[in-house]
């Protein structure tokens, strides 16, 4: 198959997505140094009163470093107020999926509504053809005219998954600058460039909960849902009582307060009887999942069942299955071992080597 050129000549304008970080930092730098117009782009988001200063994403010194890069690259800067947009978007999602007794994942629905909606929307105001971010992933224009969304070249650091989220429309405006380099060698770029976010730290938590537990976030703004409940076994056997169905993941095993001659492992969570179900390790594992709200790259829900390596969580390891679309966007998907920790709420993303064919919320 061959393969067009993405990105046109004489180049364009482009905004890049700041963070503070190194990632987005050196995407700014490659972009400059390829000859685009380059805008700095960074989103005030919400934080919890009196926890302003430790947003990850945009701490008064993470917002610091931003400006002084845009300044070292000699591209204007500007900061968007997110606050209220991001607080109802996606602390709201966050809450009301730990409510319904899922694990929700709110990066996906940041990614969908707030960087590729929201902040896109901005992007294009100015006049920008392209908004770019530091994620770790590629996008490759192919005969057909369509986008096709790919793992990063550094499998290690790949966040493809959290992408899956955008379509083709928002695929044209896409550009990934750091998706081709391995971790170290945008550290040693930012080194050459003399940014000042060469050795900033990487951080994987939740940029709202500034660096807590989760379980204390939903006690401070949601404790209502909170509820003591049961803790039974499959056939209905009561062991004990939990302190709160979100307290709880699935496939935990330690702290979970009951007395058994063998481990027990949280198997599922009912909310609508507010039940925590526990079982063996044998019963732990599953075959099967369903998922809604799927989004299909191309475009277009593939007319039949496919094989592939499908990831159920943003750190789990891909496993071999069959993927089956039994609607608009619902998918079965049949995997070829039992899958230990299948979470409801998390996303399953289906993957054709590099290529990212699509991906939904388990439910």
């Amino acid at each position: 198959m061959g393969y067009l050129p993405l990105y046109p000549n004489p180049m364009p304008k482009v905004v890049v997505a700041m963070s503070g970080g190194v990632d987005s930092s050196v995407a700014a730098a490659l972009l400059k140094e390829q000859g685009y117009e380059v805008i700095g782009m960074m989103l005030r988001l919400w934080s919890e009163p009196g926890k302003e200063d430790s947003n990850r994403c945009c701490t008064p010194d993470s917002m610091a470093q931003a400006r002084r890069v845009a300044a070292i690259l000699d591209i204007p800067f500007y900061v968007i107020d997110a606050k209220d947009v991001f607080r109802e978007t996606v602390v709201e999602y966050f809450l009301a999926g730990y409510a319904r007794g899922e694990t929700p994942n709110p990066c996906l629905i940041c990614n969908r509504k707030i960087r590729w909606t929201f902040l896109l929307d901005h992007a294009l105001a100015l006049g920008a053809e392209y908004m770019a971010t530091g994620h770790y992933a590629r996008v490759r224009k192919v005969e057909s005219g369509k986008i096709e969304l790919l793992r990063a070249a550094d499998r290690s650091k790949d966040q493809s998954y959290v992408l899956h989220v955008l379509n083709q429309e928002k695929l044209g405006h896409a550009l990934f600058p750091v998706g081709d380099y391995t971790k170290t060698e945008i550290r040693a770029l930012a080194e050459k460039h003399e940014l000042p976010t060469a050795s900033r730290k990487d951080s994987q938590d939740l940029c709202f909960l500034a660096g807590d537990d989760y379980r204390n976030f939903i006690k401070r703004n949601a404790a209502e849902m909170l509820k003591p409940g049961e803790i039974v076994t499959r056939d209905g056997k009561v062991l004990g009582e939990h302190n709160g169905l979100a307290n709880y993941t699935i496939g935990q095993r330690k702290g979970l307060g009951v007395a058994s001659p063998v481990p027990l492992y949280v198997i599922t969570k009912d909310a609508t009887r507010n039940t925590l179900i526990v079982g063996t390790q044998d019963e732990l594992g599953s075959r099967d999942l369903t998922a809604r709200d799927v989004n299909w790259i191309s475009g277009e829900a593939p007319r039949e069942a496919f094989h592939a390596e499908v990831k159920i969580r943003y750190t789990a390891k891909e496993a071999e299955a069959w993927v089956e679309p039994v609607g608009g966007d619902q998918v079965k998907v049949r995997f070829d071992a039992p899958q230990r920790d299948i979470t409801v709420g998390q996303a399953a993303v289906f993957y054709q080597g590099d290529v990212l064919v699509g991906g939904g919320i388990i439910q």
